[in-house]
């Protein structure tokens, strides 16, 4: 058992409590859905989607460069719903770390690459204010993961000393830069596992 309480969770968004954003996989299924030309969109994604999440362009911006470059046969409005619709809470995560949350009078604080509107849907379709105390999210910091600069950003808003920090991503680049801060640090494999890792820090329902 780790021998430093436990005060703060960090928490990734996309991956954790809730499916990606606007992964790979929701891409791949936009071009079939509405006939792109799949190796164009994803070099233009990739050309333009960090500045996105760092809140320095709109979604719609965003999708002036990656679809509607060109004039379509569909709308914004409705490429944005199919962009919202692909969110959806995996299940019990949401839940657990509330319970969690509240049984130990933890902090808990979402470390997240998304832009703004995106970020902003996801909050308010979950209800994720009723989890996190704070959102240290790409697009109001200016800062993306792996950037170390966020986590940071993360310990000085939580006022939280490394030590007794816990940060969970499903991607371990993350964090393995989040540790090489001296946090503490989880990889997420799915919410049964994560239960069994928590225990070993003193935090188990």
């Amino acid at each position: 058992m780790n021998n430093k309480r436990i005060t703060t969770l960090f928490l990734d968004m996309g991956g954790v409590i809730l499916t990606n954003g606007w992964g790979r996989q929701s891409r791949s299924k936009a071009v079939t859905r509405f006939n792109l030309d799949a190796a164009e969109m994803e070099e233009r994604h990739h050309l333009t989607f960090d500045t996105y999440e760092e809140g320095k362009i709109t979604l719609p911006e965003y999708l002036n460069r990656v679809v509607f470059y060109r004039p379509r046969t569909f709308s914004a409005e409705e490429f944005i719903d199919f962009m919202y619709a692909e969110s959806t809470a995996l299940p019990g995560a949401i839940e657990f770390f509330r319970q969690l949350k509240q049984r130990y009078l933890l902090k808990v604080i979402a470390v997240n690459n998304e832009g703004r509107e995106l970020n902003h849907y996801r909050i308010q379709t979950f209800r994720l204010n009723e989890l996190f105390d704070a959102f240290v999210s790409s697009c109001f910091v200016q800062r993306r993961k792996p950037d170390a600069d966020i986590f940071r950003m993360a310990s000085d808003i939580s006022q939280t000393a490394p030590g007794h920090s816990l940060y969970i991503d499903d991607r371990s680049m993350f964090v393995e830069v989040a540790q090489s801060l001296g946090m503490n640090g989880l990889q997420y494999k799915g919410l049964e596992d994560a239960k069994l890792a928590l225990a070993a820090f003193g935090l188990e329902l």
